[in-house]
């Protein structure tokens, strides 16, 4: 097994994600891993904290690029608009590749602890976001309420491009939500 294998990263990702959709979360150890992909136990920790950060790593960057979008967005934005953009990148992230998406989905539904993982990362986002449009003078309530509506287009979303049979950019049906839920406010 070698150490510092150029790809080892993508491979272990590849590697969990197979053996999670194979055997289940909890069935898969880290030894197993990294033997699928090539490396020692060793190496996969250079990677990742433990197995559940395989599908969860890329969270601080999302988190990272949205707050950069929203400060790229002019002060005088509306709280929905400025988090429309956030949305935006967000899905430039994530809408990539649909089958690894799929794949990771299908893990995280499949283990409640996955899933209570994955609305804390969400939270966190959320948090960072009301934060963010406070400092940008947007009030309190007004704050929360887009920050936790981004969650919930993105969460909508996400759910319908990763079910979906025909090929429409994640970003598309992320603006097509963000649409029907201003068109719901308005009473529509």
């Amino acid at each position: 097994m070698g150490r510092w294998n150029p790809g080892a990263g993508d491979r272990l990702r590849e590697a969990a994600l197979s053996l999670y959709l194979e055997r289940g979360f909890e069935q898969t150890t880290v030894a197993d891993i990294a033997d699928r992909a090539g490396v020692t136990a060793r190496t996969f920790f250079r990677y990742f904290a433990d197995k559940r950060e395989v599908l969860f790593a890329d969270a601080y960057a999302v988190e990272e690029k949205s707050l950069a979008a929203l400060d790229g967005m002019p002060a005088t934005t509306p709280a929905l608009d400025a988090v429309a953009a956030v949305l935006d990148t967000v899905a430039q992230m994530a809408g990539g590749d649909r089958e690894l998406a799929r794949k990771r989905h299908t893990v995280i539904m499949a283990n409640a602890d996955l899933r209570e993982r994955e609305l804390i990362k969400l939270t966190s986002l959320s948090a960072a976001l009301t934060d963010r449009l406070r400092q940008r003078g947007t009030g309190d309530i007004e704050a929360s309420l887009a920050a936790e509506t981004s969650i919930a287009v993105f969460r909508v979303a996400f759910s319908q491009w990763v079910a979906a049979t025909e090929e429409q950019a994640l970003q598309d049906i992320m603006r097509e939500t963000l649409n029907r839920l201003r068109a719901m406010a308005a009473g529509g």
